[in-house]
């Protein structure tokens, strides 16, 4: 009777531990899309400049990505729920702050401090969950996991459009912030607290210090190499900073990033390039597509969102499948699989005209998400998968700054390709001709990068290891 109890009692902590972890994965991306959205009303609000509205979203990614690995490593020595719960509680009270902010300035700083919460969720979320599962279960979650984050980014323009509509921007973090309150009471009344899963192991300070100010260096010049030369030497300074980490990492006992696991697991690491590449070249599809339907074929918006969301779709979908598929099948395999369908994709919209039919772009954009839902829940099962449970923190914030990483490249990448094409002029104004050659380079650019994602994702095929 007792190990009944026993059982039902885990059962009931795993569906919790799913929905918690589930909630952050849907309302982070959820917030990304519906801001972008809101960022015209924004602007009007605080009467504020281009430079300030863009700070807005860039200074959420930045801190968030700069600290997603710190935090990571912090919350396999204190203990993972502890960290999950005051990410949580600051970014119930940092998204209330967004919603009495009274300048651009004190908006911008609250969004610095949600990117930090965030950075605390997304770097445990990930942990909790594996923790929670077997090994024979844990692709079917993570896949709900993954499809989730889908979720959260195709209803993030309905709704966040809705609510502005009707109550303005700031209802948009009204609405987050008790999302997150229901999470956090979940959370501290739910998910179960469980023994630190590094104990013992000194925290690298240092080595957090020069990672926070070489990523952050190295993100920010990339996003602004066009406005000023000195970028380029921040850019410089950061990828030195960056190494300076990677060379300390080898030597001292316990680094922030265990280097020489890096080095000796062949599937982590490769994953992990798989996830960095396949980011860099997937994250500004949409973006391109949204300028090549709406200023070349001169769709409108809601039109144009339509046909957008068959990817998304699909993304949800397949990504249930795959993680159900990868708990019995070679995860390594199956996302080397989603990858080339990535590739081709790609390489098949570096050949749009001005009279591609929208039915061959819908079929295109489902082989897109197609590939990206059998690449993502597998990849991040083969990582998690891949190392031992006290490595649950390091090995999930890893896998994010990955994703943080590849996004912040995919959109630089492609802003750079149009510039050459278009220079400085507004969008509006840019010759549709000159357009259409820079979407397709920028696609064509992609497919190649692809290409090389899915060389990554073969290699760890030379190898096998065991999974933990």
């Amino acid at each position: 009777m007792r190990g009944a109890k026993t059982v039902e009692t885990t059962k009931r902590t795993q569906r919790f531990t799913l929905i918690i972890t589930s909630g952050v994965a849907f309302i982070v991306p959820f917030l990304l899309n519906a801001l972008n959205l809101a960022i015209p009303n924004i602007g009007e609000t605080f009467k504020a400049s281009t430079l300030l509205l863009g700070w807005v979203v860039n200074s959420f990614l930045l801190s968030s990505a700069a600290l997603l690995l710190p935090f990571g490593r912090l919350a396999d020595i204190i203990g993972r729920k502890k960290l999950f719960v005051l990410g949580l509680l600051l970014s119930t009270i940092s998204s209330f702050l967004c919603v009495i902010a009274g300048s651009i300035e004190l908006f911008i700083l609250f969004r610095v401090i949600q990117g930090i919460s965030a950075a605390m969720g997304f770097s445990t979320a990930m942990a909790l969950l594996t923790s929670a599962y077997p090994a024979g279960e844990r692709g079917k979650v993570l896949g709900i996991n993954t499809a989730v984050v889908y979720f959260g980014l195709t209803l993030g323009p309905v709704v966040g459009g809705f609510l502005t509509f009707h109550w303005g921007w700031r209802s948009i973090f009204a609405f987050v912030g008790a999302f997150y309150l229901i999470i956090l009471i979940l959370a501290v009344t739910q998910v179960k607290s469980e023994p630190a899963g590094a104990p013992g192991n000194k925290f690298d300070w240092e080595g957090s210090i020069v990672y926070i100010i070489g990523l952050t260096a190295f993100l920010y010049s990339l996003s602004s190499l066009q406005e000023h030369w000195v970028n380029w030497l921040i850019l410089f300074a950061g990828l030195l900073l960056l190494i300076v980490f990677v060379r300390r990492g080898v030597k001292i006992e316990h680094p922030l990033l265990p280097i020489k696991m890096l080095i000796h697991n062949r599937v982590f690491a490769f994953s992990n390039l798989a996830a960095l590449i396949n980011y860099s070249a997937t994250f500004a599809t949409i973006f391109l597509l949204s300028i090549y339907l709406q200023s070349v074929l001169q769709y409108d918006s809601r039109t144009a969102g339509f046909i957008l969301l068959a990817q998304t779709i699909v993304m949800v979908i397949v990504s249930l499948i795959s993680g159900r598929l990868s708990d019995r099948l070679n995860p390594s395999r199956m996302s080397s699989l989603g990858m080339a369908f990535s590739m081709i994709a790609l390489f098949i919209f570096a050949f749009i005209s001005f009279d591609t039919s929208v039915y061959f772009i819908i079929g295109n954009l489902i082989i897109a998400g197609a590939g990206f839902g059998l690449f993502s829940s597998p990849n991040t099962n083969a990582i998690m998968g891949s190392v031992e449970k006290s490595m649950y923190g390091v090995a999930s914030s890893t896998l994010g700054s990955m994703r943080m990483i590849g996004q912040s490249v995919s959109m630089t990448v492609a802003a750079l390709v149009l510039n050459s094409f278009v220079g400085a002029a507004e969008l509006s104004l840019a010759p549709p001709g000159l357009l259409l050659s820079g979407l397709k380079t920028a696609f064509a650019v992609f497919g190649i990068i692809s290409f090389f994602g899915v060389v990554a994702a073969l290699q760890r095929e030379r190898k096998t290891g065991e999974t933990k």
